[in-house]
């Protein structure tokens, strides 16, 4: 099993490498091109995956920890996580980012509450949440934005929010 997991990221390597192929690499601002990023990933998966094929191949993983949580996955929870994530990519262009990011973190929060046995789903809990996952989009936002100059979807059209 330890191979197969060394030969799929391996493989994953591989096929970033073969898409990096296809961008151009035309040097642009300080000399990196916009391939520059996925070759350096590229190359560090196909640097793990062979060194996990070696490992596995010369005995295995030795002196590791015993796994720690449950026995088995706790669906729910990655339900509660995969809905935050789909409500992000379908509610992004409708109700900007800073809105729909939120609502992505609010909605993985649970899950992963619920998952640790933590008490979930109360008004003052998720409120907090709400106040977190804003605190953490709208400087993203900002920053992208006004000081990166990448358009990234608005509730407005100031730019602000």
């Amino acid at each position: 099993m330890q191979t197969a997991v060394g030969g799929g990221v391996l493989l994953i390597g591989l096929a970033l490498a073969g898409g990096a192929l296809s961008i151009p690499s035309a040097a642009g601002y300080g000399g990196v091109g916009p391939n520059f990023l996925p070759w350096v990933v590229a190359v560090s998966l196909v640097g793990c995956g062979l060194l996990i094929v070696r490992e596995a191949l010369t005995g295995g993983f030795r002196a590791m920890d015993t796994p720690s949580g449950a026995e088995h996955p706790y669906w729910p929870a990655f339900a509660w996580v995969s809905a935050g994530l789909l409500a992000n990519a379908a509610l992004i262009t409708t109700i900007g980012f800073i809105l729909s990011c939120t609502l992505c973190y609010v909605l993985a929060v649970q899950g992963l509450r619920r998952a640790s046995g933590q008490d979930a789903g109360h008004p003052r809990g998720l409120a907090i949440d709400a106040f977190t996952g804003a605190a953490i989009a709208a400087p993203v936002y900002w920053a992208f934005t006004k000081f990166l100059g990448i358009n990234l979807p608005g509730l407005t059209s100031s730019g602000w929010l």
